[in-house]
């Protein structure tokens, strides 16, 4: 069995949360439908801008209607014993939104350009409700780093 890692403080944990929500490309995402549907789980490409998230799916997928019926998400970043786990509220992008920059933005992140796509994928803008970030047992107390929306203080 190896030792774990040091925890890291709560303003280091913020720190490479934000790092990997820059650098990183997938996540799992669940969802389920509206009043108790059945869950549903499946790996997206994300871009983080402006402190929310961005995906985008095949409309017809059980994740974009669960996402329309409910507007709840959870997202899963990393490996289980390096997690960055998301609470947050969805809301598609109107055709305004999903401009030329920002589409040409989505495809350079996440590798795969909707646009290009066989059917009609639809773009979503996450705002996190909520963040905890862990690596081992000895990070589970003051894994929190955002509650409410709001980044806690991590002085």
């Amino acid at each position: 069995m190896s030792q774990a890692a040091p925890a890291r403080s709560a303003k280091q944990r913020k720190q490479d949360t934000l790092d990997r929500l820059e650098r990183e490309v997938d996540a799992w995402v669940a969802t389920a439908g509206s009043e108790g549907g059945t869950p549903y789980m499946m790996p997206l490409s994300f871009l983080w801008r402006d402190a929310c998230l961005y995906v985008s799916t095949r409309a017809t997928n059980p994740v974009a209607r669960n996402l329309v019926a409910s507007g709840q998400v959870h997202l899963g970043i990393g490996p289980t014993r390096d997690v960055v786990h998301i609470t947050g509220r969805c809301e598609a992008l109107s055709a305004d939104e999903v401009t030329e920059p920002f589409a040409d933005a989505f495809a350079a992140a996440a590798g795969f350009d909707p646009r290009a796509a066989d059917g009609p994928y639809v773009y979503f803008r996450i705002r996190p409700v909520r963040i905890q970030a862990w690596r081992e047992a000895n990070e589970l107390t003051g894994r929190d780093l955002m509650r409410d929306g709001v980044w806690l203080d991590m002085d």
